[in-house]
Parts: C-alpha cells; sequence; structure tokens
C-alpha cells in the first residue's frame, strides 16, 4: 500500500530528506504520531518523527545542510537523537532501535536495530506504522501489525504481548486510556486485562509524566471516558485515591445519596462542553471531593455534606502538591473556585441581600464567570422540567449580581481610601490601626452601610478613628 504524498503540504522537505538520506546511503521512514494523523485525516501535527537504520543525528546534520548551511541542529547525543525548527515544524530524527527493560525501571536498554524492530516496540499498533521516504519505495506504508485495520476499526491494541507491553512502560497503560478518550477509540480486552494485571507498575512513573496524560484526557472531549477507565483499571486509586473515595452509594433508613464520583464525572463532561480552560475542568474534578470526609446521616434531615467546600478547598493544595502541579495562581484559583462552587446556589431566592451578592462578587472577583459555568456543569438533574428551573435560576442571579456590580463596583475591589491616606489623616506611622480601619471600610461597603466611593469613606474613617482614640492630624 502506497500513501499519496503528492497533495500533502510538506512534500518538498520529504523530497530533500529523501535525497539528503540517498546521498549518505541512508534508510528513512516517517513513524509514529504524524502517519497516524495523516491516515485519519486529523489535523496534521507540527511535530514529525524520522527514523533512520544508521544514525538519526548524522541523517539531522545533513538535512539541516541541505535546508541551509547556517541551519541549526540540536544534538542530544545520550539518547541518539536530533531535532531541527524547520518554520512552524519540529523534526526529530532517531536511529532505529531495539529495547530490553529491567523491573524497576521504564527506561530501557537500547541498541541498534532495523525499522521492524523499531516497530515492534511501539506502543500501539496505530503509532507502529512508518511510511517509506526511502527513493526506491517512496510513500509507501510499512504496517506489519494492521494498524491500518485497528484505525479503521477504532481499536487501540499494543503490537506484542500487552501485558509484557505495560510491564516494560508502565506509562503505556495511560496512553492507551489517553488515546481511548481523545481518539474515541476502544482499547481490546486483551489489553484491559493486561492493564488491570500490571497497574501497580504505574509506582515507578514518575508523577510528573503521568500528569502529562491526565491533563490530555482532562483537555478531551469527554473527559469521563478516560477518568471511568481508570477507576475501572485500578490506576485512578493509585492516582487520586480521594475522588475514588466519592464512589458508592450508602442508604440509612431507607434514605440515599447520590454516587458523588458518577456525578463528578457528569459535572466535568458537562463543564467540558463550555471551556478548554484546563484547571476550571480540574475544579469541576476536585469540587466534590470534600464530601467522603464530612458525610453524615441526620435523623429528620437525612444525608448533609456541612463544609465540603471549605475542606475541598484546603485538599487541593495537598493534592497538588502530592501530583507536581503548579502550585501558584493555577492552584490557587482551583481552590477559589472550590470553595465557592456553592455559594451562589445559596443566593437562588427572591430575598438574597445585596450584601450577600456582593460579598460573592468581592470574593469571585475577575473569575465570576467562571464560577457559574462551575454551577451550571453542576446541574445534573436527568428531570428536564428541574434543569430548565436550576438554570433559570442561575440567569436569575446573574443579572441581579449585574445591577449590584454596576451600582456598587465591587469586583475586583479597590479600598476606595489607601492606607497611606490613613496614615497622612492621622499622623500615624504604619501599625495595626491601618489594618483594622481598611477592614472596617471593606465590611461597610459590602454590608451596604457606605458606597463604594472615597469621600464616604474618609467620613466612615474619621468615625471609626475616634472610636480608636485616633484624631486627625
Amino acid at each position: 500500500m502506497f500513501i499519496n504524498l503528492a497533495q500533502n503540504k510538506n512534500l518538498k522537505l520529504f523530497k530533500l530528506i529523501s535525497e539528503a538520506a540517498s546521498k549518505n546511503n541512508q534508510s528513512v521512514y516517517i513513524v509514529g504520531g504524524f502517519v497516524r494523523d495523516l491516515l485519519m485525516k486529523r489535523k496534521a501535527s507540527t511535530d514529525i518523527d524520522f527514523v533512520t537504520e544508521q544514525s538519526g543525528i548524522e541523517l539531522a546534520q545533513n538535512v539541516g545542510k541541505e535546508i541551509d548551511p547556517k541551519m541549526k541542529v540540536s544534538v542530544f547525543k545520550t539518547y541518539g537523537t536530533a531535532m531541527i525548527r524547520y518554520k512552524d515544524l519540529e523534526l526529530e530524527f532517531v536511529g532505529a532501535r531495539k529495547e530490553s527493560y529491567t523491573e524497576n525501571s521504564r527506561k530501557p536498554e537500547v541498541e541498534g536495530g532495523t525499522i521492524e524492530d523499531d516497530q515492534k516496540r511501539r506502543d500501539f499498533t496505530i503509532n507502529a506504522m512508518a511510511i517509506s521516504l526511502n527513493q526506491h519505495n517512496f510513500g509507501e506504508l510499512i504496517d506489519p501489525f494492521e494498524g491500518v485495520e485497528d484505525l479503521n476499526n477504532g481499536i487501540l491494541r499494543t503490537p506484542l504481548e500487552p501485558e509484557q507491553t505495560y510491564s516494560d512502560d508502565p506509562l503505556r497503560m495511560m496512553r492507551a486510556i489517553r488515546f481511548a478518550s481523545t481518539l474515541e477509540f476502544k482499547i481490546e480486552e486483551n489489553s484491559l486485562n493486561a492493564i488491570k494485571k500490571e497497574a501497580e507498575r504505574l509506582k515507578i512513573v514518575s508523577m510528573e509524566r503521568i500528569m502529562v496524560e491526565f491533563n490530555k484526557i482532562m483537555l478531551s472531549k469527554k473527559p469521563s471516558v478516560g477518568l471511568k477507565l481508570m477507576a475501572e483499571l485500578g490506576l485512578m486509586q493509585l492516582i487520586i485515591p480521594e475522588l475514588m473515595d466519592l464512589k458508592g452509594v450508602e442508604e440509612v433508613e431507607g434514605q440515599t445519596h447520590k454516587d458523588n464520583f458518577y456525578h463528578t464525572l457528569e459535572v466535568v463532561d458537562n463543564i467540558s462542553e463550555n471551556t478548554d480552560n484546563l484547571w476550571l475542568r480540574w475544579s469541576a474534578l476536585l469540587h466534590d471531593i470534600g464530601k467522603a470526609s464530612t458525610k453524615k446521616f441526620v435523623e429528620g434531615t437525612g444525608w448533609t455534606f456541612h463544609g465540603h467546600e471549605f475542606l475541598g478547598s484546603k485538599m487541593v493544595k495537598t493534592l497538588f502538591q502530592r501530583l507536581k502541579l503548579p502550585l501558584g495562581n493555577d492552584m490557587k484559583y482551583v481552590q477559589k473556585m472550590v470553595k465557592l462552587s456553592s455559594r451562589p446556589i445559596a443566593l437562588i431566592t427572591d430575598d438574597a441581600s445585596d450584601s450577600a451578592l456582593r460579598r460573592l462578587l468581592f470574593d469571585a472577583g475577575e473569575d465570576m464567570e467562571d464560577l457559574f459555568t462551575l454551577c451550571k456543569a453542576d446541574i445534573t438533574t436527568k428531570n428536564s422540567k428541574k434543569q430548565e428551573k436550576f438554570k433559570r435560576n442561575f440567569e436569575y442571579v446573574a443579572v441581579k449580581i449585574k445591577e449590584v456590580e454596576e451600582k456598587d463596583q465591587v469586583r475586583n475591589f479597590q479600598p476606595p481610601i489607601s492606607g497611606e491616606e490613613i496614615m497622612n489623616m492621622f499622623n500615624l506611622k504604619p501599625g495595626r490601626e491601618i489594618g483594622i480601619l481598611k477592614d472596617k471600610v471593606k465590611e461597610a461597603i459590602l454590608e451596604g452601610e457606605i458606597a463604594n466611593d472615597s469621600e464616604e469613606a474618609k467620613n466612615f474613617v474619621i468615625s471609626e478613628a475616634e472610636k480608636l482614640g485616633l484624631k486627625l492630624a
């Protein structure tokens, strides 16, 4: 089978690489994801991997000279690879190799090999196809493991025996689930059984590498596909056991609560229809994380989860530290979303005070719209009338908040009087009195006692300062 590369926008480059290899008696093949995506007619990747049965570094250097004698070639001698940035492309060159693994590491012993050896070491048949750029068979598809058939059938299958494949490099288990989620493929049964059996091997993989795959699952069209597979195959328990603690339903006196694990997956899918923001999707994943620890049955009331948002927001930091996720603004954003996730629901009443609305605006700040996106995603009832009612209620609160915001301007609140102004007014040095007075101003504005206005704030500070025994300078 030959692939028609005549219409490919990179044809000129492929011809150049073919000639560079031929001049130096080297073989050359395109391999990996580029071949898969080309056959699937997906958007072409800007990363293209090339394999030669000789030296990948030499081939890259020769290709670089053909493109431009001044072309920079990045060489990674340890790995026997080299990379060229050309236009908007990253071209990686490597020598074909055989691999063998030891039990306690996913780093293989490597030796030179043929294109067939190289294809055998690939993770899945759909990634084990190669296109020859050799002059005698330019464009020929080399597909020893029937990857094309698996592509057509939407199947994920390993080229070699699956248990060995996953044991050798356990990260492949996460990659299988990621491809199932992003490509909407099915993992074939032998592979599913092998992942279940080899799940514990994931412990030898660094958390950073696991999170790269996890985040790709989180960014897929329907993340629940991958998240559910991780739970069913025993990987989620190793990565985020706190999510697995949400699984299951208890019954007391005939009263049950919903399965908060499956509810969480629904919320993640719901929010993914409306945002590509990874950390907002993480907020959906963790919004109920505190429920397992706060679950309580109260006679006459039923199941309660008091304070689960506050506890959940505290758990976010511990989770992010363990999962090697960013600990700066991204983590703080998720903490804020989890902590505020139930606040708008409490305001869905006609008598919700302007003060309560101002406080929510103050606490949510510029993330107010994201918070509403999360709250709407949290509506998972299957009753269409209830669903419409909840959504109408949220729209009602959004209108009320907009009215309060236009009137009081407390989103991204900046005090109408600064600490420096207070010090000048009373001839004070920096100290606790300044903080007390600034807090009183903030509270008075949020409670609606004074307007968010510098003149009103100054008069208020003067009256409050007198209670602290302070006199105007």
